[in-house]
């Protein structure tokens, strides 16, 4: 019997299944067919290739508007209540994929006015700041500036605020209560947020007073945000958002996700220095065997190694590689220790590059940042 777990925006817990999550949620896979249509266009992403990124809503039909010449805008976005981790920029790298495949805009919502209403531990000055800080890991990822708006909703509330209220008017408390699961303990700002957080699908087609199809990428976690706003769209005179999920990177705990406000050992973040990021590495849970001889004689399990699973989803983009690692963690000729030596190798070279970009942000805010 498969363990029960929970997915909503605000908790995950438990084993999760992406295979059982796509009918519970009422998402598709995403199939060759589709794999072939991206593949079209340019490269496929590593997360494409090793189905990180799995399900979508009308991923086909947005590439349909594409081949017609229409084009489509991007959204993603950012709750700023601590630092920048790794998990976090999976969307964001994808996001820059797809900006980068297919030159389209982009918004990069900033949920101060989110992480405020929901954590008791945070001011919104604090939200605020922490929003400014996130804004320098997104910047130096590499998003095109001319491409790229990037806002704080309590800076940006001029624009949004009007269309919010049109949605919040289409949204009862028991559509709310139902997916997210909130009761009569909740504040009404968390029950008001999803009306925000629908307005960033439609600022590209209000900016050019004309309807521009839009495409989410996000956690698989992010979903019932954008089933409300789906069924909201078109009675606001808006197309329905598109949608393409990532399933959720693992801890260094083997957890089922990283996560900001563990603070602790199993989550590697942006900012982390080179001894810090080789201790929680070389601390990690692993598929390894008590004992150096039982490993090489039975080997051991990538499938649940926090190590390989790091190596899955991001750091090693060479599929041939990817295979050979496995394989050699299940016939026992590698051992656990020279599995987290090489990860840390990748893993410190991709945080001290993207270390100096994000300096080089500080001074790059205003080329990004759009405000009332």
């Amino acid at each position: 019997m498969t363990e029960e777990f929970e997915v909503t925006p605000y908790k995950v817990s438990g084993e999760v299944d992406y295979d059982e999550l796509v009918d519970r949620f009422g998402t598709k896979k995403i199939d060759d067919d589709l794999i072939d249509r991206l593949a079209r266009h340019g490269p496929l992403h590593i997360m494409l290739r090793r189905g990180i990124f799995y399900s979508h809503r009308d991923l086909d039909w947005v590439l349909d508007q594409y081949d017609k010449g229409v084009g489509f805008t991007l959204y993603t976005g950012r709750g700023p209540s601590g630092p920048v981790h790794i998990g976090h920029t999976m969307p964001w790298l994808f996001t820059k994929y797809l900006q980068d495949t297919f030159k389209a805009s982009l918004w990069f919502q900033l949920t101060d006015d989110e992480k405020f209403m929901f954590y008791d531990h945070l001011s919104l000055e604090e939200t605020k700041r922490w929003g400014y800080e996130n804004a320098l890991d997104i910047i130096a990822l590499g998003f095109d500036p001319d491409l790229t708006n990037i806002f704080l909703d309590t800076e940006y509330i001029k624009t949004m605020y009007p269309t919010a209220v049109k949605a919040a008017k289409r949204i009862n408390f028991s559509t709310i209560r139902a997916v997210f699961g909130f009761d009569n303990s909740n504040n009404i700002g968390s029950i008001f947020f999803t009306s925000i957080q629908t307005v960033p699908c439609f600022l590209e087609s209000m900016q050019r007073e004309s309807n521009v199809p839009c495409l989410i990428p996000c956690g698989i976690d992010q979903d019932p945000h954008f089933r409300v706003t789906r069924d909201i769209a078109e009675g606001l005179g808006f197309l329905k958002p598109a949608l393409v999920h990532a399933k959720l990177m693992p801890s260094l705990a083997g957890s089922e996700k990283m996560s900001t406000s563990t603070k602790g050992e199993d989550t590697v973040f942006m900012t982390d220095d080179e001894a810090t990021t080789k201790r929680k590495i070389m601390n990690a849970f692993t598929g390894g065997r008590v004992s150096v001889e039982e490993q090489r004689r039975e080997g051991g399990n990538p499938e649940i190694c926090a190590v390989y699973q790091y190596c899955l989803y991001y750091f090693e983009p060479d599929d041939a590689k990817l295979a050979e690692l496995h394989a050699s963690c299940q016939s026992g000729s590698i051992l656990c220790g020279e599995c987290k030596s090489r990860l840390f190798d990748k893993v410190w070279k991709f945080l001290e590059n993207h270390q100096v970009a994000r300096e080089k942000a500080k001074d790059r805010i205003e080329e990004f940042f759009v405000r009332d």
